[in-house]
């Protein structure tokens, strides 16, 4: 069975044998291992796939990496051309045997850059909820859902995705960065990419908006602002020390936050609570000149100290050094001080213990 020339190549018909195509070619070219060539798309399902290469018989795919084509089905078609390499040039079968590996690697990349490009859908597989998101498998390449991008179904349950096949839109593709970032609404509301744009370019910096909070983790609180994705980031929460961003905010809470600043390359916000109220130690060395007698209660302890809050936002150091080892500090204890220093710029202030009075515990 030859193959006649420069006839247009079609998938093989289901009633022909698979190794009569193997000797359909009649054309010869040199062949050798380890080189690289195009090679186009012939027949490809996961029971076998054959190649031609321009050789005398077509190609086949290693048995090995057989096993890994059903993944790829839906992005590869007849008549495509994909770079191989050459792993045998002449099996016992009389036949070359190719390796897609570097395809495997970087074309599912392409695959997704272009579809990306065309504001496609691609279907993924979902894994488990963690702190960016719902964790998602395309191809092998991992990537994540987040919050903000999961209907309205999902969005308190996200682990409710765990094991689910959905469609999804790409947001953010970056190989290099290893970074896949796809949207689930988006494609269950059929936007497009231009409209997601023009509602980011409507936020303004510096501008107070009601956002929902979507999720609340160690280092910030995740919101949603008219539709776009942004996070309070846990020193933009207050001016006082925050250690647990979960006081501050519950999910589904409607809160006011300005915006600090957009990321362009996301399509993401950096907001801020602390910033609606006016910081505290813009006026603090006329409100705590030196020398003058405060209350406030100690909060933390470290090598060097003990802190003392003033007011919310405001804490002064009783140094180490300025105490004799005979005092008996307690956190949450009330004690009175003089101001030594207080310096706006490095928003710090030393403090130094009234020593004729002894601290009053708070009860």
């Amino acid at each position: 069975m030859t193959k006649k020339t420069k006839t247009k190549s079609t998938a093989a018909p289901a009633t022909v044998n698979p190794m009569e195509l193997l000797l359909q070619k009649t054309q010869a070219v040199k062949l050798k291992k380890g080189a690289e060539i195009e090679a186009t798309i012939i027949s490809i399902s996961k029971k076998g796939t054959l190649f031609d290469i321009g050789a005398k018989a077509y190609a086949v795919l290693g048995d090995k990496e057989l096993k890994e084509i059903s993944t790829y089905l839906p992005y590869l078609k007849v008549g495509e051309k994909v770079q191989a390499r050459i792993i045998s040039e002449e099996s016992k079968e009389g036949f070359p045997v190719l390796s897609l590996r570097k395809f495997f690697e970087n074309g599912k990349w392409e695959i997704l850059k272009i579809k990306k490009e065309k504001e496609a859908e691609i279907e993924v597989v979902c894994g488990e909820y963690g702190k960016g998101g719902v964790f998602i498998d395309f191809m092998g390449i991992r990537g994540v859902i987040p919050k903000i991008q999961l209907t309205e179904d999902y969005l308190q349950n996200p682990e409710k995705l765990s094991g689910q096949k959905i469609k999804v839109k790409i947001l953010e593709v970056d190989e290099k960065k290893n970074r896949l970032v796809v949207s689930q609404k988006i494609a269950f509301l059929k936007i497009s990419q231009k409209e997601l744009m023009e509602g980011f370019d409507k936020i303004e910096v510096g501008k107070v908006y009601k956002a929902t909070v979507l999720g609340v983790s160690e280092f910030g609180i995740f919101c949603e602002v008219v539709g776009v994705e942004g996070l309070i980031h846990i020193s933009e929460i207050s001016w006082e020390k925050v250690s647990d961003p979960s006081v501050f905010a519950k999910i589904g809470d409607k809160i006011d936050v300005m915006v600090v600043e957009k990321n362009v390359n996301d399509l993401k916000l950096n907001l801020s609570i602390k910033r609606l109220s006016q910081d505290p130690w813009e006026t603090i060395e006329e409100k705590y000149p030196k020398d003058k007698e405060v209350k406030g209660e100690v909060v933390r302890q470290e090598r060097y100290g003990y802190f003392v809050r003033l007011e919310p936002g405001i804490e002064g150091l009783v140094h180490i050094s300025k105490l004799t080892g005979k005092e008996d500090l307690k956190l949450g204890s009330f004690i009175k001080a003089y101001i030594e220093k207080a310096d706006r710029k490095s928003r710090k202030m030393s403090l130094i213990l009234t020593q004729s009075e002894k601290p009053v515990t708070y009860r």
